[in-house]
């Protein structure tokens, strides 16, 4: 996979200044205001910064957190996991592999009924939707 690499004003110029602050400032969507939140839609979750495959919509679940949640990503290559100890909790930052951009936090042994006991929270602003066709 080719890495996609831009400076924070090449972002800028790319992203609005909510998908900035999301993306390349590892911010937060206020709960229950995302696009996708509620979406049933079958298609393909992309990086909204460089358009990389991250979802699919059969791994999208209702987990009524307040973000769309994954229980995999479409690859395994797709997101990067890194240790996230800011607001003085300890929690597993995604990524996109290709560009780099936040896109949510990933919990593990919630309880939710899905094949890997795994809720990949994700931010809507870091996502695009492509309908199946």
């Amino acid at each position: 996979m080719e890495k996609v690499i831009r400076s924070d004003a090449e972002w800028r110029v790319r992203l609005s200044p909510e998908e900035f602050r999301v993306l390349r400032q590892a911010g937060t969507e206020r709960p229950f205001t995302g696009e996708y939140v509620d979406t049933k839609t079958v298609g393909v979750y992309s990086c909204r910064a460089c358009g990389a495959e991250l979802f699919r919509s059969g791994a999208k679940f209702e987990s009524h957190c307040g973000w769309p949640s994954f229980f995999e990503p479409s690859e395994s290559e797709a997101v990067t996991l890194v240790e996230d100890t800011s607001l003085g909790m300890r929690r597993v930052e995604v990524r996109c592999a290709r560009c780099d951009s936040h896109l949510g936090h990933v919990f593990h042994g919630e309880g939710y009924p899905t094949p890997t006991d795994d809720r990949y929270c994700i931010n809507s602003v870091s996502l695009t939707l492509r309908p199946e066709e």
